[in-house]
């Protein structure tokens, strides 16, 4: 949601004693020694009200910036430092001036940052927000890094251990669209013993910007373990899940992040997904619409270094034919466990659920789930399942999956059929009460035929087994998940569902940011499997303005709703129609299966797509991205 802040909102800050002397940021010199002498190192927390709850103090700030309301929140407690947001050429300031003990050998500067815009360019930034120590910039942001919550990023600060420095934020804002920059629980932390004594001179040079954040995506090899067990209806699952997890990245891990993207189903703090007693590590309180949780973990995880989060889970399945909901006797649970979210040199990944389309966006990960559950359900999930009996009445699917990027299941008194593809895929069809035995069986038939042409031309299926569970009472067509996936009756539907076992389940993308990335390349794959050329279809194609591009983020698709599907899918598939007559027939098979094999349980990106095939042709396809707005 886009948000204009307003003027008014200057005044109540000012009544209620938040206004301060405006200062000039970064006005302390980086060499300043602090008068400290060496020493052995004592952790020290350097900034003072980080979280801004005890007013300003000892901040000094533009009038209005420490606040507690207006539109914005709080990442912990109630108030935090708004910077601009006012939708007019606008300069905001926050400052403390800080003194870094001597004796320590580390020092790290956090800040949590949320940044709001209503500026809708994917490659200007005309407002921005600079932090800097001393004289040193640590980075600059932008409109073009708005998300929806919070996100963490973190410096590296030990060059100023042993100086007075101020820590300062400057917002600067254009005549144009507002942008918000949201500042909370600024800490700047020392640790580690130093080993030398300090300079009893100050640096003649200005310290050196920190390095650019790591880009390795964390945490990594997520394995998960998990056990449920269902009421009677299968409409209620309580018991446990774990998940064991490795840092990837050169950047200590001090945190996790949950995704409980089914919370979007329920109200807000009444949610339809409960964790509780959580062990491994501390938990805040619910954010981005209590869809995510931050787990604190007891020491912050070094490169290479791996641990273990655990928690009681309860899910109660709302009513409703839905990826996550139940149609009378027929419970659907997809996107139900939580799972791990990804931080990247973009810092943590916590957009928002959309019903547009997908917000999912995870790491391949290991998979072992048991769902105890009465015998007259059928419980068909992502994975190779075993059913096994449990108490009386009572049966113990055990389902493992290796490499996959989500775990859904259903349970249900389904119809059931089952084949194998000439490929050797084992398939099932599982059908809700009202499709009948001929409709089930001609599904089962094109989803054999099906996984074999998506083999065929990117790469053998891993998965084991493919299950397809049916219900024409499905509001949004079908819906992918590994090895699972949901359906109506439909040929064409259930090719593109099963297209997406490779576009976004074994090459993942980024599917809130980058939706294109599975919905256009599965369109294109399923044109092929039916047989399609997409011939002419580039040509039918109208933009709707010079902001809209295939490449755009289910941000701008959710404020342009009617024009997603055309756009995205439609002309996302006709543009690799286009590419494929550009470069040839051969070299855009050539491209497409090589690229899938080099991602391989992978995760793709626009940039990465567009190099790969440039360097399958001669041809400068320059030009060619421009006139098919592919941006990235």
């Amino acid at each position: 949601m886009r948000r204009r802040r307003l003027l008014p909102l200057v005044a109540a800050a000012g009544a209620a004693g938040l206004v301060v002397t405006a200062a000039v940021a970064g006005v302390a010199q980086a060499g300043t020694r602090a008068a400290a002498p060496a020493t052995a190192c004592t952790p020290t927390q350097v900034v003072a009200n980080g979280g801004f709850e005890n007013g300003t103090s000892p901040w000094t700030s533009s009038s209005g910036v420490i606040t507690s309301g207006g539109g914005q929140s709080a990442h912990g407690g109630t108030r935090f430092a708004w910077l601009d947001g006012y939708g007019s050429a606008h300069t905001d300031t926050l400052s403390q001036a800080l003194a870094i003990p001597a004796g320590c050998g580390t020092a790290t500067l956090t800040v949590w940052l949320h940044v709001d815009t209503a500026e809708t360019t994917a490659t200007t930034a005309y407002d921005t927000l600079t932090a800097k120590l001393g004289g040193t910039t640590l980075a600059t942001y932008s409109n073009l890094d708005a998300g929806s919550g919070y996100v963490q990023r973190t410096f590296d600060v030990s060059s100023f251990i042993g100086q007075n420095a101020s820590l300062s934020f400057t917002g600067t804002e254009d005549s144009g669209l507002q942008t918000s920059f949201v500042v909370d629980d600024v800490a700047l932390g020392t640790s580690g013993d130093g080993g030398t004594t300090p300079p009893t001179t100050p640096p003649t040079t200005p310290p050196t910007t920190p390095p650019a954040a790591d880009s390795t995506r964390t945490p990594a090899s997520p394995a998960y373990t998990v056990n449920l067990s269902s009421d009677t209806a299968g409409t209620t699952w309580t018991g446990h899940e774990s998940v064991t997890f490795t840092n990837a990245s050169a950047a200590p891990l001090g945190d996790v992040y949950l995704r409980l993207w089914d919370n979007y189903h329920g109200s807000c703090p009444s949610t339809p997904i409960t964790v509780t007693n959580v062990t491994g590590g501390t938990p805040s309180a619910l954010s981005v619409g209590c869809t995510a949780l931050d787990v604190a973990l007891p020491t912050p995880l070094q490169q290479g270094q791996s641990g273990t989060i655990g928690f009681d889970l309860r899910i109660v399945v709302p009513s409703g034919a839905d990826r996550f909901g139940h149609d009378g006797a027929f419970a659907f649970l997809g996107n139900a466990l939580p799972v791990l979210a990804i931080r990247d040199g973009s810092g943590w990944h916590l957009d928002p659920y959309t019903n547009n389309g997908e917000s999912f966006y995870s790491l391949a990960a290991d998979f072992h789930v048991t769902l105890d559950h009465p015998s007259n359900l059928l419980v068909p999930a992502t994975g190779t399942s075993v059913d096994t009996p449990g108490a009386a009445g009572r049966t113990v699917t055990t389902a493992t999956a290796a490499k996959v990027r989500d775990f859904a299941w259903a349970a249900g008194a389904f119809s059931k059929v089952s084949g194998t593809s000439p490929g050797g895929v084992p398939v099932n069809v599982y059908a809700v009460s009202g499709i009948s035995a001929a409709s089930a069986q001609s599904m089962l038939s094109t989803a054999e035929s099906a996984i074999d042409a998506h083999a065929a031309r990117f790469g053998a299926y891993p998965y084991g087994e493919v299950d397809a569970v049916l219900d024409n009472n499905f509001w949004f067509g079908g819906m992918e998940y590994p090895g699972f996936v949901l359906d109506l009756v439909s040929t064409n539907a259930l090719t593109h569902e099963l297209g997406h076992q490779w576009f976004y389940g074994i090459v993942g993308d980024d599917e809130y940011n980058s939706p294109w990335l599975d919905e256009a390349f599965t369109d294109y794959a399923t044109d092929l499997a039916e047989g399609k050329t997409g011939s002419g279809c580039w040509s039918s194609v109208s933009w709707q303005s010079s902001a809209e591009k295939i490449t755009n983020s289910m941000a701008y698709w959710d404020a342009h709703s009617s024009r997603y599907s055309t756009v995205v899918y439609g002309y996302g598939k006709c543009a690799l129609h286009d590419l494929r007559r550009l470069i040839g027939d051969s070299a855009m098979t050539t491209l497409l299966h090589d690229y899938a094999q080099s991602h391989w349980y992978g995760v793709s990106t626009t940039a990465e797509f567009k190099a790969a095939a440039q360097a399958a042709t001669s041809t400068d396809l320059t030009s060619f991205w421009t006139q098919h707005r592919i941006d990235g």
